[in-house]
């Protein structure tokens, strides 16, 4: 158990450099030498900050403040106790981190004019990434305001969240979750989305839109035997190796990260067909 938390709390925060950037990164191995569990302290100061002040761990997820990061950590450390299926949704404090009703159908966000000549291209990306969770359940619409764009940040009360470029080697694109103060509700975005390979725009932006829609990355589960991240979560549907919320170079079943029936299975199952 020494061992097996050490290896947790490094994948935590070695996760964040391996997001969509090929590396693989093994909870199984990682620290594997018995070295000590760091400090929380040690924790933090090894931990991405990003251009906005929020602390990114498990790849592309956000942590708005201090006392939240604290608390990422003490479940890293905590007692282990995995759970057996899910295309997965994030939890806080035992109950489903979802947008209401009212709410998933209207996810308005705004495109930053800051991406210059690339606008239009992250437009019609995210409009992909969208129509992929929209086709799969009538409850779920995000809405582009395009009168919003240039003005678009976290400070624009006009749009629930704001899509805007970012200049970093940490990771192709960043998002949060329903229940991310909106200070941090923002996806973020890497000029790197144009020239990662197989992985399609649409279908990265997809990923970061299944995690503001609550979804956790796949490969927490046990079955992935490595990136291990916590156990905040709740299972919706089998597991799945291919899913869209599952790193390639974690035990990917998929090298492309497309959208699989298990995707659409679980935004059905959390927020209705």
């Amino acid at each position: 158990m020494f061992s097996t938390r050490t290896s947790r709390i490094s994948a935590g925060a070695a996760c964040l450099v391996a997001a969509f950037a090929g590396a693989t990164v093994s909870a199984a191995s990682a620290n594997g030498d018995g070295s000590a569990i760091p400090t929380y302290k040690e924790f933090k100061a090894s931990t991405y900050v990003d251009v906005d002040g929020a602390y990114v761990v498990n790849g592309d997820e956000a942590i708005s403040t201090d006392g939240d990061l604290k608390k990422f950590y003490e479940r890293l450390v905590g007692p282990e106790d995995t759970q057996a299926d899910g295309l997965i949704v994030n939890t806080v404090g035992g109950v489903d981190d979802k947008w209401s009703a009212s709410q998933v159908a209207n996810l308005t966000y705004c495109v930053s004019t800051k991406f210059g000549t690339r606008h239009d291209d992250i437009v019609n990306a995210m409009a992909a990434g969208a129509g992929l969770w929209e086709a799969a359940s009538s409850k779920v619409n995000f809405v582009y305001v395009a009168a919003q764009d240039g003005s678009c940040t976290t400070r624009n009360n006009s749009v629930l969240f704001s899509v805007e470029p970012v200049q970093t080697s940490q990771y192709i694109a960043r998002a949060f979750f329903p229940s991310t103060s909106k200070r941090q509700r923002n996806v973020l975005v890497d000029d790197s989305i144009w020239t990662s390979g197989n992985w399609e725009p649409g279908d990265i932006l997809g990923h970061e839109l299944g995690h503001t829609l609550g979804f956790r990355h796949e490969h927490t589960r046990p079955e992935s035997g490595t990136c291990f991240e916590d156990n905040n979560w709740r299972p919706l549907t089998p597991y799945d190796s291919s899913s869209i919320m599952h790193y390639p170079q974690c035990n990917g079943g998929s090298s492309d990260l497309e959208f699989q029936a298990s995707d659409a299975a679980g935004v059905r199952a959390l927020y209705g067909s």
